[in-house]
């Protein structure tokens, strides 16, 4: 088709936003000018959307607060237009803010309230007093119900004895009312002193009115002269001690209760077992661990009364982590064991439960009695849990030998754990030393390491690591770690790690004395962190460039080499002085230096490098995104679209000449192609407008740009341009030709005397009046349509036929710029005849619907073609335009328009070009939009 041609520029524009809606709503209240809430239901999907102006194209960005400070919005904002969230649960309600920044002026910000519908199923309970009247023997029963729903509104409850619905007053043994603690309708039935006619079913019905289509949910009690609260038992001990890996079996019985109570299981800590078999009021554990231990509870409710709970606990037997110490004479300063000095030994064990713990001792393999001269005893549990000691009270020769501790449970069925220590002349407490190479230790990120400490003597303790430096965890995230050989191995190093380890020995399998202790000092060394690690320089031919490449942090710092390479060409090498940076530079740009340039910094540990992509082309375009398709044509079969672009970095390279503009239908292989001349400089965040014409109705296409300078091509962007039909469209500028069957949504004035009719050459009456009237519409089209008024009988002369525009909206006063908007209001008429009456135009404006502005008029014959009117409009609220054609002296006297147009901006000078429009002092762009027209009815109804 034929590419007409619009380029306009204009200067940047602060952003605007408004939030609209396409999910399932079920409301919307507009509550006051600033509150919105959106209501929905629990499970449907909530859409919201962002509809944003301003150039460049604002970042757009969805946050919530939340209801409670956990839920924060999946901890995460949402960075497009539309905000989705598929099957939305209560938790999710809650005010949504968008925000839209470009740069320009204050952010734009709106919110709206998200309020999410539910009803839960509700629940009857059951509660009962029993007062004692003045006589002994007579007893007051009074039951309460008590009905209770969560939901979002407030719920509504009513109640009924079988069929009858139950009404406070209606029946003087029943009292409906609310707790004074509770927010909501009624909730509490009480039968006061119950009759036989009370035993009965009772309904509870919960409602939330409809809202969201939520029906209403109902639950039934049947009140008996049996009903009673729960009672169990459970037919176990309390504690349960078994082995681990036995299956284990804990039953629970109901004695008592109506309705019968459903049975639940729980424990104290945690979820069950997930092996956990349950079979109404029977829990079985198959094999079962020590992590399975802990109280189990059984749970019995039926609604009436408080539920009833047993438990008990199950204890699993384990014996674990076997350790022994040796504490020389006490009353020596000396850390040796002596012949005639007092020696100890201690073992100890984890043992559940602790008191079927037991131990016994073993000297040689003979066992051991305590006498006097060699005391057994075991030590206080609050002191040290599970541990035993022998006090040999005078060491002899005859002592040496291999003493052994037995530890084992009453109970069987686990393992004893037997532990050996040596007591001979070469017992001898710890000694700690570092080899003189393993300190310092030089390793590089990402190594394994093992820091040594040597430990002598016999037997040889646990040693436990530690830092020495700083009050930090040790690389697998303890403040502590145990090696049974000193040996510390640390697998992938990072450089957090560099610092000084404390080696140490621990009373456990050795000596309780004063720990012995050494360091170890670790440097973890690694390759230069450099910046940028990445840059685009985009320069013409002739011109120099600078590249800068600067170390962050190294180590070692010191002995830094660097080297510049172009792709594998070596540029220049060299060693770091004072300085943290190195440059290079090109002083003039020719095509074979433009690539990639590479600077590496080089230790011993490795190399930083910094990237530097060195190009002649222009940077990419920006597709500014409208929310609607800005241009709204009514033609059957053909739509436009006013593609707009700000141009990133407009300076850099060259002056951009023009742009390459390529599109196709989607799907398709072939690009057209044509070229759009720029003239003078694209200034930074300009908008560059071009209106593409002749799409075909309702074809995507695919867009790409390319700016070209006078070294060549640039960087191109793709985007793709939908058909969207115009519903209240968000407008610039309106045009109609009236070809679309609601007329562009104008209609007929019911105050006059006829209505104007719409209709095509083609389509026309042939008994229609010679000598008068149009012979095609404006385009010259015999098919296309235009809006006329016939004046053969039964009209009369000076009647009128008048034809409203929708109304459009003004944008609320832009605080940034020219308060009072012009537009351009122009149409095409067509008077010819010889009894052609007039032709008057009216600006109507919202609130003054008595007053009538006229803006243009016109009578006589005018000839047999069509002209074009233009006038400049400066509404300051909404506002109508409105045509009024007036009946001349005779039948040949037809009027008719076509193609209406409103664009903002002064009308144009005749003589100026259309092809390229500058903006000059309108600094801001204002808002059209239209509002739907109550009824969008088809309003040609009668025919001719």
């Amino acid at each position: 088709g034929s590419q007409r041609e619009e380029r306009q520029f204009s200067s940047g524009t602060p952003p605007t936003v408004r939030i609209v809606h396409s999910g399932l709503a079920c409301n919307i209240e507009e509550e006051r000018y600033s509150e919105r809430v959106y209501t929905i239901r629990e499970g449907e999907t909530l859409e919201l959307t962002c509809l944003v102006t301003g150039h460049p194209r604002p970042q757009i960005r969805w946050t919530k607060t939340a209801g409670s400070a956990s839920d924060r919005f999946q901890d995460s904002s949402v960075f497009n237009e539309t905000l989705r969230i598929t099957n939305i649960q209560r938790h999710q309600g809650g005010r949504y803010y968008c925000k839209a920044e470009n740069g320009l002026g204050s952010p734009a910000i709106k919110s709206i309230r998200v309020d999410v519908y539910y009803l839960d199923d509700p629940i009857v309970t059951v509660h009962q007093s029993i007062g004692e009247a003045k006589e002994q023997f007579y007893y007051e029963r009074t039951v309460f119900l008590r009905c209770v729903a969560n939901s979002n509104p407030p719920v509504r409850y009513s109640w009924r004895r079988g069929q009858e619905v139950l009404l406070q007053g209606s029946d003087k043994g029943v009292e409906i009312y609310e707790p004074f603690f509770t927010q909501g309708e009624t909730k509490i039935l009480k039968l006061k002193n119950l009759r036989p006619q009370d035993y009965a079913n009772y309904s509870c019905i919960a409602s939330v009115r409809s809202v969201c289509n939520i029906p209403d949910k109902m639950v039934s009690f049947r009140l008996s002269n049996k009903t009673a609260s729960p009672s169990i038992k459970l037919l176990v001990d309390d504690p349960i001690v078994v082995n681990p890996g036995e299956a284990i079996t804990l039953v629970c019985v109901t004695t008592g209760g109506e309705p019968a109570p459903t049975l639940s299981w729980v424990r104290s800590i945690g979820a069950l077992p997930e092996k956990t078999v349950l079979n109404g009021g029977t829990l079985t554990i198959p094999a079962i661990t020590s992590d399975d231990a802990g109280t189990y509870s059984c749970i019995a409710n039926n609604n009436v009364g408080n539920p009833a709970k047993k438990s008990t606990n199950i204890i699993v037997r384990a014996l674990k982590k076997g350790r022994f110490w040796i504490t020389p004479d006490p009353y020596h300063k000396d850390d040796n064991i002596q012949i005639g000095r007092e020696v100890k030994i201690s073992c100890q064990v984890e043992a559940v439960p602790s008191e079927e713990l037991t131990f016994s001792w073993f000297k040689n393999g003979r066992p051991l009695r305590s006498s006097e001269r060699m005391v057994i005893t075991q030590t206080d549990p609050d002191v040290s849990p599970g541990t035993t000691n022998l006090d040999i009270i005078d060491l002899k020769f005859t002592d040496f030998g291999t003493y052994t501790c037995v530890a084992s449970l009453k109970g069987g069925g686990i393992s004893d754990i037997s532990i050996d220590v040596n007591i001979s002349s070469s017992t001898v407490p710890p000694n700690l030393t570092v080899p003189q190479e393993k300190s310092p230790l030089v390793t590089r990120e990402g190594d394994i390491i093992e820091l040594q400490c040597q430990v002598t003597g016999k037997p040889k303790p646990i040693i436990l690591w530690s830092r020495a430096d700083k009050e930090i965890a040790m690389p697998d995230g303890s403040m502590q770690m145990e090696s049974y050989d000193g040996i510390l191995r640390i697998v992938n190093v990072s450089r957090e790690m560099t610092g000084t380890y404390r080696c140490q020995t621990s009373q456990y399998n050795g000596f309780n004395v004063k720990p012995r202790e050494a360091l170890v000092q670790l440097i973890v060394q690694y390759p230069p962190a450099v910046e940028p690690a990445f840059l685009e320089i985009r320069q013409g031919q002739g011109r120099s460039i600078t590249m800068s490449c600067r170390v962050l942090r190294a180590y070692p710092t010191r002995v830094l080499t660097y080297e510049w390479r172009l792709g594998n060409k070596l540029l220049r090498t060299g060693q770091f002085d004072a300085h943290d940076s190195t440059e290079y530079i090109v002083s003039s740009l020719s095509r074979d230096s433009y690539g990639i340039y590479n600077c590496n910094i080089i230790n011993e540990a490795g190399a930083g490098r910094c990237s530097f992509l060195v190009t002649g082309k222009a940077y990419a375009p920006e597709f500014y995104y409208d929310t609607y398709s800005p241009l709204w044509q009514n033609r059957p079969r053909v739509y436009s679209y006013s593609l707009q672009w700000t141009q990133m970095n407009p300076d850099a390279v060259d002056r951009i000449l023009a742009y390459r503009l390529g599109i196709r239908q989607a799907g398709q292989q072939r690009w057209w192609e044509q070229e759009i001349t720029v003239n003078g400089n694209i200034q930074k965040g300009e908008l560059i407008t071009y209106n593409l014409t002749e799409l075909i109705k309702p074809e995507a296409y695919e867009v790409r740009l390319t700016p070209i300078t006078r070294f060549g091509e640039g960087d191109s962007t793709i985007r793709v341009i939908k058909y969207s039909a115009p519903v209240n469209p968000h407008l610039r500028e309106f045009h109609c030709g009236f070809e679309d069957g609601n007329i562009c949504l104008f209609t007929q004035d019911d105050t006059d005397n006829f209505d104007w009719t719409k209709q095509s050459t083609a389509t026309r009456d042939t008994k229609y009046t010679p000598n008068t009237g149009p012979n095609a519409d404006r385009s010259g089209s015999k098919e296309g349509f235009y809006m006329y008024i016939e004046t053969s009988r039964p009209r009369l002369e000076g009647e009128k036929a008048r034809l409203l525009s929708p109304v459009f909206s003004v944008a609320p006063k832009n605080p940034y710029g020219v308060t009072n908007t012009a537009y351009c209001f122009s149409f095409y008429y067509h008077m010819y005849g010889q009894h052609i009456g007039s032709l008057n135009v009216y600006l109507r404006l919202k609130g003054q619907t008595t007053i009538e502005n006229p803006v243009w008029s016109s009578s006589g014959n005018k000839g047999q073609h069509w002209n074009q009117a233009r006038v400049n409009i400066h509404p300051t609220t909404s506002f109508q335009l409105i045509f009024e054609g007036i009946r001349g002296p005779g039948i040949e006297g037809d009027i008719a328009i076509d193609d209406v147009s409103i664009v903002e901006g002064e009308c144009m000078k005749a003589d100026q070009p259309a092809n390229n429009l500058r903006a000059g002092a309108v600094g801001t762009l204002a808002h059209i939009w239209l509002f739907p027209v109550i009824l969008l009815m088809s309003v040609l109804s009668h025919q001719r």
